[in-house]
Order: C-alpha cells, then sequence, then structure tokens
C-alpha cells in the first residue's frame, strides 16, 4: 500500500493517488493542522471519500494511538499505553472525529470506502429507532410514535419490558472488539437478531469510547440530536460530506410550517389527553398526568387556531407578513412566553407520552402523534431560552384551499410559518463550541461563494478540484439554437411558446439518435416538463409521427414522478429500458432539484449523457424565496454588505437566487461520468448558458471543456464523433447519424466539415 508524506503526516493510500488526490488531502489535512475550516470540491470519481477518510485518519493517529482493542494490547506490550487509557476514561484531549452525509445510504458507502483503507479506529454509525429498532411491535412503527413506545417499554417498573434493550449492558461487557472493524447500520442490525441486545441502545453505549462517529448531518444541525450525542466538542473534528445542499437544510432544520389540518389534529389529541387522564387519575399518582394541565394545552390550542384565523391577509398572494420577534408578540396574547414555554414543552411530551401508551396498551392505530409538533415548535421559537435568533426569521401567515369540512365549518385553512433565512445559526453554535476543524466537502460545491456567506463562517481553504479524466472522456457544449435555428431559451416569457416547446423537442430526437445507452434530461421545473412532454405528444406534420413517437423510436421514456414513492419503481424501469435491444436504450425526463438529480450514480451505459433545458430558478412569486431575497437585500444595506464577525460580504437577494439555480444545474450534471475510465457528455440546451456570468458557475472542472456551437450541425458531428471515438463495447452501433427536423431526415455525420444539413 503506498504511503505518502504530506505535510509531515505519512498517509496510507490503496492506490497509486492522483495528483488532484494528493492536493485534496493536504487541504484536508492543512485544514486539521490549522484548526481552519475548509470548503473541498473534487468530482464524482476522483476518490474525494477516500482521499478524505486516509487524510483525516492519517493526521489522527499521529498525535496517539486509536482507541481498538488491538491498539491497546499493542501499547501495553510496548509500554506506552498512556494515550489509550486517557483515551477510554475520558481524560484524552485526542478530538473526536464526526463523519457525516445526508442520508445512511451515502454513509454506507463511505465505511464501504473505510475498509479500503489501511486505518482501523474505533468507529460507530448513528441511526434512529426506523433504522435500528428490531423490537417485533416497536420496529413496525414510524416517527414520534416509535420513539414514545420505545422509551415507555425501556422505563424501570414498566410491565411490557424490552427484552433487547436489558441485554445490551452484558453484550458490550462481553464483545470490547465491537467498533474495531467497520461496521454498518445492517451489521448491527444482524447482531440484534443473533444475539439480542438493542442495536440503537448499543451504538449509543459505542459511541463514548470511539475514535469517529457517522452520521446523518441532522444529527449535528439540529439542537435537540446534538445535545443528546455526549460529544467532547472542544477541538473536534466535523466533516460534512455531500453538503451541496446543507445551507438549505440548515435553514430548514431551524424553521416550521403549521397548517390549519395540523392544528387541528393537536386540538384533538389534546381532547383525548384530557379524557385518558380524567380515566386514570384514581388509578395513578403521577401528578403529571393531570387533566387539568391538558385542558390548559387545548385551551391555548383553540386560542391560537382563532388568532391565526383573525390575521388580516389583503392578498392571497402575497399573504400576511412580520419580522421576526412579531412571533413573541404573538404568542404573548396567548400568554405563552420565555417564562411559560417550556412548562407548556413539559405538558406537551407528557401528553404525546400518554397517547401513545394507550395505543400500546389498548392495540389501537399506531400513528404518530401530531400534538408533539407543538413542543418541535415552541423549542425553534425560544431555543437557547432567548430571542435574539428572531431577527434572522419572517413571520408569515398564508392562506391555502380548503379542504371541504372546512368550507362547511366556514374556516380558513391558513398556514402560520417561521422562516430561517440564517443558515449560519447552527454552524455558528459550533464556533462557540470551540471544534477544530469544519470541513464541507461535495462533488458539485460550485458556485462556492455563496457556502461561506450563507453559513457565516471564514473558510481560508478552499478547492476547486479538476477531474481524473482525461479531455477525451467529455464531451460538454452549449446549445443555443435548435435544428431549425430557433432559439433555445426556457426563460418564464419564452417557455409556453410552442416554437419553443417543438424546437427543444426536435433538439431532444437528435440528441436522443446520437447518444448510446442513458439519456438524463433535466427541466428547470415540473411544470415545464409537463407542458413540454404534452406539446410533444400533440404535435405531428401532416401524416408524420409526433415528436414523442420520434424520441421514443431511439430511446424508451421514463418520467420522473412526483411522488416520492413512486420513485423506486420509475428507477427499475428505468433500469430495465436499458437492458431492451429493441431501441438504442432509454431517456430519463427529470427535474433539477428532483429526486434523479440527487444522489444517484447513473455510472457508464446508464448515463451516456445529461441534458440541461433550462436554468431551474426558484418561483419568484413563492413567498419563501421573494422574503428570502428582501432578507438578504435588507442585510446587505443595514451592515454595509460585510458581516462584521466573519469579514464576509453579504450576498445580495438576486446574487443568491442566481447561484442557487446554478447549483442545482452542477448537481444533475454531475450524475454522468461517475469514475475514471467512465466517459460521457453535457449538453446545455439553453443559450443563457452562453453569457460570461452563466459559464463561470457552472463547475470548475467542466469549465475547460466547453464549447458553445452557433451551430446546431456541429453540435451533431462533434457529438457524433466523440461517442464513436469513445464508445469501445457499447450495445449500440453508432454508423451513420441522421439530423431530424420535424420530420424530415438529414444526412450528416460522415461530412467533414459542417455549416448545416439543408
Amino acid at each position: 500500500m503506498p504511503t505518502y508524506k504530506i505535510r509531515g503526516i505519512d498517509v496510507e493510500f490503496p492506490f497509486e493517488a492522483y495528483d488532484c488526490q494528493l492536493v485534496y488531502m493536504e487541504k484536508v489535512i492543512q485544514s486539521l493542522q490549522n484548526k481552519c475550516n475548509a470548503l473541498l470540491e473534487s468530482p464524482t470519481g476522483t476518490g474525494k471519500t477516500l482521499c478524505l477518510l486516509c487524510a483525516t485518519l492519517a493526521w489522527r493517529k499521529s498525535l496517539g494511538s486509536f482507541s481498538t482493542l488491538g491498539s491497546q494490547v499493542n501499547n501495553q506490550i510496548s509500554g506506552s499505553q498512556s494515550s489509550v487509557n486517557s483515551s477510554q476514561s475520558g481524560d484524552s484531549k485526542l478530538p473526536t472525529i464526526l463523519y457525516t452525509s445526508r442520508t445512511h445510504s451515502q454513509l454506507r458507502q463511505v465505511i464501504q470506502e473505510l475498509k479500503t483503507s489501511n486505518y482501523r479506529p474505533k468507529m460507530v454509525i448513528l441511526g434512529s429507532r426506523e433504522q435500528l429498532c428490531i423490537h417485533r411491535e416497536v420496529s413496525l412503527l414510524r416517527g414520534s410514535a416509535q420513539n414514545n413506545a420505545c422509551r415507555f417499554l425501556c422505563k424501570k417498573g414498566t410491565n411490557r419490558r424490552c427484552n433487547h434493550h436489558s441485554r445490551v449492558a452484558d453484550y458490550m461487557k462481553n464483545n470490547p472488539h465491537l467498533g474495531d472493524e467497520p461496521i454498518d447500520i445492517e451489521d448491527l442490525v444482524n447482531i440484534g437478531r443473533t444475539f439480542g441486545p438493542c442495536p440503537y441502545f448499543m451504538t449509543r453505549e459505542l459511541q463514548k469510547t470511539v475514535d469517529i462517529v457517522f452520521a446523518p448531518y441532522n444529527y449535528l444541525i439540529d439542537p435537540w440530536f446534538r445535545k443528546g450525542l455526549g460529544v467532547e466538542w472542544k477541538n473536534s473534528i466535523l466533516i460534512f460530506d455531500e453538503a451541496h445542499n446543507l445551507e438549505g437544510i440548515c435553514a430548514d432544520a431551524a424553521s416550521f410550517d403549521l397548517s390549519s389540518g395540523l392544528l387541528t389534529a393537536c386540538i384533538s389529541e389534546a381532547k383525548n389527553c384530557i379524557d385518558i387522564s380524567s380515566t386514570r387519575r384514581g388509578q395513578s399518582s403521577d401528578e403529571t398526568l393531570n387533566p387539568d394541565n391538558f385542558a390548559i394545552l387545548r385551551a391555548l390550542l383553540l386560542k391560537l387556531e382563532k388568532r391565526i384565523a383573525e390575521v388580516p391577509i389583503n392578498s392571497k398572494e402575497l399573504g400576511f407578513t412580520k419580522p421576526g420577534p412579531y412571533i413573541y408578540e404573538l404568542l404573548a396574547d396567548l400568554n405563552i412566553t420565555q417564562e411559560t414555554a417550556y412548562k407548556l414543552i413539559d405538558i406537551v411530551e407528557v401528553a404525546a407520552e400518554l397517547l401513545q401508551e394507550d395505543k400500546l396498551q389498548n392495540k389501537k392505530s399506531t400513528t404518530a402523534c401530531r400534538i408533539e409538533s407543538i413542543s418541535n415548535i415552541l423549542k425553534i421559537i425560544f431555543r437557547d431560552k432567548g430571542t435574539a435568533h428572531s431577527a434572522y426569521y419572517r413571520v408569515h401567515v398564508r392562506e391555502a384551499d380548503a379542504n371541504a369540512a372546512d368550507v362547511l365549518k366556514g374556516k380558513a385553512s391558513r398556514t402560520l410559518s417561521w422562516w430561517c433565512f440564517n443558515p449560519g445559526i447552527a454552524m455558528q453554535e459550533f464556533s462557540r463550541l470551540e471544534v477544530g476543524s469544519i470541513i464541507l466537502t461535495s462533488g458539485t460545491l460550485s458556485p462556492m461563494d455563496s457556502f461561506a456567506q450563507e453559513l457565516k463562517l471564514n473558510f481560508p481553504l478552499r478547492v476547486e478540484n479538476p477531474h481524473v479524466i482525461t479531455s477525451k472522456q467529455i464531451w460538454a457544449g452549449i446549445v443555443p439554437v435548435g435544428p431549425s435555428g430557433y432559439l433555445l431559451n426556457s426563460s418564464y416569457r419564452n417557455r409556453d411558446s410552442i416554437e419553443y416547446k417543438q424546437e427543444l423537442g426536435n433538439t431532444i430526437v437528435n440528441i436522443a439518435r446520437i447518444v448510446p445507452d442513458g439519456l438524463l434530461i433535466f427541466f428547470p421545473s415540473y411544470y415545464l416538463m409537463d407542458q413540454c412532454i404534452a406539446c410533444w405528444k400533440n404535435t405531428s406534420h401532416g401524416n408524420l409521427t409526433t415528436i414523442w413517437e420520434r424520441i421514443c423510436k431511439h430511446k424508451k421514456p421514463v418520467v420522473e414522478p412526483r411522488q416520492s414513492s413512486l420513485f423506486p419503481l420509475a428507477i427499475e424501469d428505468y433500469m430495465a429500458k436499458l437492458k431492451d435491444t429493441s431501441t438504442s436504450g432509454a431517456v430519463f425526463f427529470a427535474v433539477c432539484r428532483g429526486k434523479v438529480s440527487e444522489g444517484l450514480d447513473f455510472a457508464d451505459h446508464a448515463g451516456r449523457a445529461v441534458v440541461i433545458t433550462g436554468m431551474p430558478f426558484a418561483t419568484m412569486t413563492d413567498p419563501k424565496v421573494r422574503l428570502k431575497r428582501e432578507y438578504l437585500d435588507l442585510q446587505a444595506q443595514s451592515q454595509g454588505g460585510e458581516y462584521k464577525e466573519t469579514k464576509l460580504s453579504f450576498l445580495s437577494g438576486e446574487d443568491w437566487y442566481n447561484q442557487q439555480a446554478s447549483r442545482a444545474v452542477n448537481q444533475a450534471v454531475g450524475r454522468v461520468i461517475r469514475h475514471r475510465h467512465d466517459y460521457g457528455a453535457i449538453i446545455f440546451c439553453d443559450e443563457r448558458f452562453a453569457h460570461p456570468s452563466r459559464k463561470s458557475q457552472i463547475s470548475l472542472w467542466i469549465q475547460p471543456h466547453i464549447q458553445c456551437y452557433s451551430k446546431f450541425g456541429d453540435v451533431v458531428y462533434t457529438l457524433t464523433r466523440f461517442f464513436r471515438e469513445e464508445r469501445i463495447c457499447g450495445s449500440t452501433n453508432l454508423k451513420l447519424i441522421k439530423t431530424e427536423v420535424s420530420g424530415k431526415v438529414y444526412f450528416g455525420a460522415i461530412i467533414l466539415s459542417v455549416s448545416w444539413f439543408f
């Protein structure tokens, strides 16, 4: 196994490292040595995760031995066990590494990479009860219902104790080696099912002695999750992998939406608590089960419902908006203040447990308790028992389409929202906790400026790595016009034009004819995708076939569904159609920011080309988008354009709006060219990408390869040549490529110089 000396640290790497990998590992180690933050972009396929693990663990190992059982034995033999002893006693100053990613499936891939390395730190992967519970009944539940049921069955004195929970202590005592080798969620569950201990509580015990913790990053962002981790935060290392969505997730975690339907359900559950506690009052001495407490809770929720209904909304489009601190004024009318809020939170949490216990004991439906959302909302509003954070918020009340029941009762269906427009709230907390370094990394972070500006952190170290592929493995082009010369531009003013939709359709017909195997087409929105497909299915010239039929002649289509539940079936359908030899592959019509654009691997034949049909700008009239832009503009004006604590410039609303669209494009483009032997085409079918400001926000590794083609014939010629030269043993034999316009066929791939095919 090669070893590289990087900034004085010996880094063992499983393979011969590329130059870009050495640069990446150097920046990781520099960040850790200097206790500074880093923003690192490295395209998918460049070994980013393996580099990150090897560099971080090599640096950590240089400070002292890992806490594995093998390390302890070796140190005892050599007589130098001080670092391990201090680590196990909890007195060690050796930093804990917290490696986070967005989902458990992504973490599973990280742990597979750890297995290929030569490093064996003591490790644990954290998960929810949903992933780890093996109790016959509780494992079938979800969300708060599952959490409450687990707590109930683990209580001392409960008749129905969880046997798995009681076996954890003995198993951990008899198996001190657990975590010495990389172990995943599935491995923990298998141990639990084989030997009996609860996997969920095993991870909580194991966490106390590990060198590295793997977890979804909401475990760090959510203040209540974070408090429960029991980590020594000072000098710890925080790694956020797949961090391209981090700013949005930070903001969403600090925000809430309270709809009329949810509030009605909470009121109903409060009434149920009154009835249950009244029945039990003579059977229990528990003072928390006082029906009067639940009566007060119900009365407050009814007043809140009435207060929201009385908010004056003069425009359904604009809704009702107030500065963030207004939430305290609204709640003060209900006597919910700093002094009373946490008493109310306690009542709500008792209510949630009471409802769940009643469901378990009476074998009723085990759906989640909605009333717990009130507790979560109050914790967000009164976080850290202060109000200063409210300056980063806006209160918004909007009307929604009322359901039939509300209409009959004469009630308006409204949603009360408290939206956070400063994602840096969560990250700034880590500075207060004195963490050592924060590393944000992803294959698609560009454009980078908004990360530092939005998260209110200094990132002295930044890297935008090139790809490990050669220029022969990528075709990247801007296609400003279609086959008939009509301008391709999906802007709001142009997208409903029949001429635009037909031109885009004919462009895709030609691309589908050229590209072998899998083709991904990304639209800015579901609306535009639906409109284009409907147009293509209904547009024909005389007796000729429709645009849709001509696309299907070359590739079997799959359309990304709006419903998440249908998405796995769509993926299966796409993969099955790829294998069908009656056509030259399949085409997946999808949406930027949708399921297809996020975290999926379309390597090799599954994704030979990706087409971006336009800039995926968020809907400007959406109240959250509108208020975010207004908030950023106001911040920039009031602070003189600079954030004083970090010396970072404020983003304007317009800059943020543009950068969000560019990042969504980069994320979609990242679905293809997934490893060093892969190849593919990236096709931007919108003339706006030719503008220097747009082109500069495309991922840096793509920019050197981008060509802008003023004539569509040049696109056909160069793209055809690219796939003929690059494909070694593809399923499709490209011979003479034809260019098709409105059903007429033009041959052109063998022409040496192409101006156009008429």
